[in-house]
């Protein structure tokens, strides 16, 4: 049973930001040079897909007909029971 909704736009994200751990780290490690304006296109570039992909998650959220309403559910809310 899942706990919360999965939201691939944040999915997207975090990929891209690891992606840009990881060149820093290669960078830091010796493993290759990387000057320091080639991330910038790579987090930009990541947060821009992953709203695309969260507008595109939600209208087909939307569409198979299970609507937001805003209010946490109610049995999750209460930790006693």
């Amino acid at each position: 049973m899942l706990r919360h909704r999965f939201q691939p736009g944040r999915l997207v994200a975090g990929v891209f930001l690891i992606l840009a751990g990881v060149i820093y780290a290669g960078d830091a490690g010796g493993l290759w040079e990387t000057p320091w304006f080639v991330v910038i296109p790579v987090v930009v570039g990541g947060l821009c897909l992953a709203g695309a992909v969260g507008v595109v998650a939600r209208t087909v959220h939307r569409r198979r007909g299970a609507p937001h309403t805003g209010q946490p559910d109610e049995s999750r809310a209460d930790p006693s029971g």
